[in-house]
């Protein structure tokens, strides 16, 4: 069992922090504040090849694995959320689905264009009345005349309503078979008649990351449309849930590291009863102790990868890494903004947005309560 990174996964590392402390920190404050979206940015990740990091060459892809992905998503993190899940969900959720099931056609349409980060891929599966019960699915395809006929909604989707949006990936009731509804996937182009990005949400935290609304009236997209194999849509669907929660698990291991950084580095520069708070054993117990739940936790991140890319079952390993880091997000956070005290209130330090963006981690991509189901599944309860 080697646990040293590759030449190449160690050269990634240093170049995607490298451009995460030179070209985002500097702005991330201010794309927080303002929230606007990281347009120049996310160009800037489309030429260096992140956009497209697991998927192959000939597809406008890096041709890279899935640990490679994570230590990108975990590096970017690290430094800005809003980058990190714009980056995470685009790739994840946005792109995978076409790779994985799409038809030939579908895959040179959309990959290279979505691979260098020209257009951006949404994934849309959450309803008003089917988020953790994502199979409870009521946005409706009718096939007519060699078009789907999209009627419905979808919430919570990242990535579909800018400027640079280019495809969002659905499910939909198509009919119904021996009583059960039959879901499919389709792809939805944005511009397409019918299909309406609604305005953004007014969120807690990923300020700069698009999420918002999406309707469908009356929305015709033609019969190739369809995403694989007509009624798979729901397990597809699940299937590339799984492999969201690595990159969601390693934004986890990102924002939980880029807390204890912004901690450590104050706690040597502020100084109470003559002396830096960091020599004080209290302070010293915090950060010793986040120290050691983040090593542990990218582990685990690393493990539910690799075990992806080995081609193995890795749905329980990513469950539990996405269960482990949101929740040590949350804390690292906290900690972090405990140490620097009234300071860590202020938006001025970063510590204060690392803490509002903390939170979705333990909702977004399967609360902590359907990963904790997937667990207990795994275990034979």
């Amino acid at each position: 069992m080697n646990f040293d990174l590759s030449d190449d996964h160690r050269l990634l590392r240093s170049t995607v922090r490298e451009f995460a402390e030179g070209e985002i920190a500097p702005v991330a404050e201010e794309l927080d504040r303002t929230k606007a979206f990281p347009y120049e940015i996310v160009r800037q990740l489309g030429e260096l090849g992140l956009m497209g990091i697991p998927f192959p060459e000939e597809y406008g892809g890096s041709g890279s694995d899935t640990l490679a992905y994570a230590i990108a998503v975990e590096e970017l993190t690290r430094v800005d959320s809003s980058v990190g899940i714009t980056m995470c969900a685009h790739t994840s959720l946005g792109t995978q689905p076409i790779f994985l099931f799409g038809s030939e056609e579908q895959k040179r349409e959309w990959l290279p264009e979505l691979c260098a980060g020209r257009k951006l891929g949404s994934f849309g599966l959450t309803e008003p009345d089917a988020g953790s019960d994502a199979g409870n699915t009521r946005t409706t395809a009718d096939l007519r005349d060699g078009e789907w006929v999209i009627d419905g909604a979808k919430q919570f989707i990242t990535n579909a309503g800018t400027d640079i949006s280019g495809v969002v990936s659905i499910t939909a009731v198509t009919g119904r078979e021996n009583g059960h509804r039959e879901i499919s996937s389709l792809l939805v182009p944005n511009g397409t008649p019918g299909y309406e990005p609604g305005p953004p949400y007014r969120k807690m935290g990923w300020n700069a990351s698009d999420t918002r609304p999406l309707t469908f009236a009356e929305c015709r997209v033609p019969e190739e449309n369809l995403l694989g194999e007509r009624g798979r849509g729901y397990p597809q669907f699940l299937a590339v849930l799984s492999i969201g929660r690595i990159g969601v698990a390693a934004m986890g291991v990102g924002l939980a590291q880029g807390a204890l950084d912004q901690a450590l580095a104050y706690a040597k520069e502020r100084r109470a009863f003559g002396q830096p708070i960091g020599s004080f054993q209290l302070i010293q117990a915090k950060l010793a102790d986040l120290s050691a739940e983040i090593e542990a936790a990218r582990l685990l991140v690393y493990r539910a990868a690799c075990e992806k890319d080995q081609h193995r079952d890795f749905a329980l390993t990513a469950a539990q890494a996405k269960l482990k880091t949101g929740r040590l997000a949350v804390r690292a956070c906290e900690e972090a903004v405990q140490i620097h005290g009234g300071y860590g209130y202020i938006e001025e330090y970063p510590v204060c947005r690392y803490y509002r963006d903390a939170k979705i981690l333990t909702i977004g991509e399967g609360t902590d309560e359907v990963q904790q189901m997937v667990i207990a599944r795994a275990m034979g309860l």
